[in-house]
């Protein structure tokens, strides 16, 4: 007999974070725990305003399900019964959480994968002035990879500061659609002489049909434009990058299809995340397998970190232990 528990738990930052929609200084997280057995899977998920999620709105969708779950609720079941979002995706983690658990065998065996090997997470610059963001490089400096948010009229000067703060790191631009597209074709010269390597969502969802027969100097990788393998053929024609994360494909088991997806259609992949805590990064590091951008970094924005959470050395995340996931 299966029972489910589903709470909200608030994990403040360690300072606000900024992107081009707005700040934020505390990470709203939804926790999935499913028993049964004597095990207990756990899952977390972020509801997010952007994709019109609530808190409420995505316990009540949880709710709905109980007796679904509390019976004999598979993952593929979960996949017609609930639309890809946080909901989903809290139900779909604790259901691999608690498979493992039950069968003995790792999330990462189930899911297909040899081994789980430790992978280099970018870290993310918050959107500020040029000299505050140059500032927050120089002293993340070692890091081999820098993750900037951009979304206003100083966004070259931004990139120009970081880049002299942090001469040798590898540099993403990430405007939250935040640009016009003649800022981008105005913009992407710029960056790509700076030596950025990706643009991840330039343009408003749904606004990215002009980027169809654009070459840009950089490539472009979607991110709000892209959730679930719905999206993967429009996207493959606008981007040649996308990036997945378990709250807009609604959990591992559509984020494991995407990306083999986007692989068969020539896409660079990147693993990416909301602002959370280990528990959400956990899963994740099945996706983060083998990508070619890995932008985890969540818990390390956060002011403390779920116990046991992941182990992170420098840009480094250590394989998930199993007392958190999986």
């Amino acid at each position: 007999m299966r029972s489910l528990s589903v709470r909200e738990e608030h994990w403040p930052l360690a300072s606000a974070f900024v992107i081009a929609r707005g700040a934020k200084t505390e990470a709203h997280v939804l926790v999935v725990e499913i028993a049964e057995g004597g095990a207990v899977g756990r899952g977390e998920a972020t509801p997010y305003a952007r994709y019109g999620q609530t808190m409420d709105g995505e316990v009540a969708r949880i709710e709905a399900l109980r007796g679904a779950v509390e019976g004999v609720l598979s993952r593929q079941d979960l996949q017609a019964l609930a639309p890809a979002g946080a909901a989903r995706n809290a139900l779909d983690c604790a259901l691999w959480d608690l498979e493992a658990k039950l069968s003995g065998v790792p999330a990462w065996k189930a899911a297909g994968r040899s081994r789980l090997d430790p992978v280099k997470t970018c870290y993310t610059i918050s959107l500020d002035t040029p000299q505050a963001m140059a500032q927050a490089a120089r002293a993340v400096a070692r890091r081999s990879f820098l993750k900037l948010k951009i979304g206003g009229r100083d966004d070259l000067d931004r990139v120009v500061a970081v880049r002299e703060a942090a001469p040798k790191a590898r540099l993403v631009v990430d405007a939250n659609e935040g640009l016009e597209f003649e800022d981008l074709v105005r913009l992407a010269q710029d960056f790509a002489r700076l030596d950025v390597k990706l643009i991840e969502q330039p343009l408003k969802a749904g606004e990215d049909g002009v980027l169809e027969g654009y070459e840009s100097p950089v490539r472009l990788c979607a991110d709000e434009s892209l959730h679930t393998r719905a999206e993967l053929a429009t996207c493959a024609r606008r981007y040649g990058a996308v990036n997945v994360k378990l709250d807009k494909a609604g959990g591992l088991t559509e984020a494991l299809a995407v990306v083999a997806q986007a692989r068969a259609l020539g896409l660079e992949v990147m693993a990416g995340c909301m602002v959370a805590t280990s528990l959400a990064m956990a899963p994740a590091m099945i996706i983060a397998q083998g990508v070619d951008v890995v932008d985890l970094d969540g818990p390390l924005l956060l002011a403390r970190d779920r116990q046991p959470g992941l182990v992170f050395d420098g840009a480094l995340i250590h394989p998930t232990p199993s007392e958190l996931w999986g």
